[in-house]
């Protein structure tokens, strides 16, 4: 079996850009990473090598005589590359859609609905992957992203739909509420927290009016569903998603403490590539989820919430 030698793909795209244009801005600008990133990719590349492949002046840069070679070299290639999977890319896949989703999100609220899902789209062979982290769309090629972006996020190459609102207010377990009769009585008891939503409780606070609690201490878990279990067996208070707590409060497992909501401008986007957003099934489901959500929070779905750009 043959190995083959080659060098990273992020440092022969950063090379090819800036020796494209000499200039590592412009390059940067172009790959849409920062100019420190790509002359790191092309120092790096530079080691694979073991040569040099630019000349680095005060405020501008030229090829070396190596420089140049390896930049005819490796053109054509690239561009075959690129050719081959922008076909392949915009060839419509037969029944599989991927979406890309925080676990909490994907466990209490996309898997509930599953079943319906299911039923409504048969055909559908639907990948639900699941990071804490924004999707990958370049990499992992996916098709829907569920994401918390700003209210008005605009991406260029991206549609992106409002799905959810998100408004937020501290739930306990029943045993625990019965001790709690005023904002202020949280200075008594534990907070819990979401690691990737740190604010929640200061925010809360400032809402509420109260001062002299504080508002980091308690415990801290990797996800918001952690946060919830734990509530739940009554370690603490946690500040709550509406739409992701409302069958747990439905059913008593938690309670909702007082009667005042925090309303994010950051609420659940769907975010789905351009090019392929127009696909017949994939915008079938898209608008489904989306009549989904809009259905849960009492709004009317075909009301344009997007941008294409």
């Amino acid at each position: 079996m043959i190995v083959l030698n080659i060098p990273s793909t992020s440092g022969l795209r950063s090379f090819e850009a800036a020796a494209r244009s000499l200039s590592f801005n412009q390059a940067a600008t172009e790959l849409n990473v920062t100019p420190g990133a790509v002359s790191r990719q092309i120092q790096s590349l530079e080691a694979f090598i073991g040569k040099a492949l630019f000349h680095r002046y005060h405020k501008r840069v030229e090829l070396t005589a190596v420089g140049r070679q390896y930049l005819a070299e490796i053109s054509l290639p690239l561009q075959k590359i690129s050719a081959a999977s922008e076909r392949l890319r915009s060839e419509p896949r037969k029944n599989i859609i991927s979406i890309c989703t925080y676990p909490t999100f994907a466990i209490r609220w996309l898997i509930p609905r599953w079943a319906k899902l299911h039923e409504t789209f048969p055909e559908l062979d639907i990948q639900l992957t699941t990071s804490l982290n924004p999707a990958d769309f370049e990499e992992e090629g996916f098709d829907i992203s569920i994401q918390v972006l700003k209210e008005g996020t605009q991406r260029k190459g991206f549609e992106i739909d409002k799905l959810i609102d998100i408004e937020t207010y501290p739930v306990c377990s029943p045993e625990l509420a019965a001790q709690i009769k005023t904002p202020e009585d949280l200075a008594n008891v534990n907070l819990l927290h979401e690691s990737p939503r740190p604010t929640d409780w200061p925010r809360w606070f400032d809402l509420a009016g109260v001062s002299g609690v504080d508002a980091n201490k308690g415990m801290s878990f990797e996800s918001a569903d952690m946060a919830l279990h734990a509530a739940m067996e009554g370690l603490g208070v946690v500040i709550g998603i509406d739409v992701l707590i409302e069958e747990d409060v439905a059913r008593g497992k938690l309670v909702k403490l007082f009667d005042l909501h925090r309303r994010s401008r950051f609420p659940f986007q769907l975010v789905t590539p351009s090019n392929r957003a127009s696909q017949p099934k994939l915008k079938a489901l898209r608008d489904w989820i989306l009549a989904e959500g809009a259905r849960q929070q009492g709004r009317d779905s075909s009301q344009p919430t997007s941008t294409l750009l």
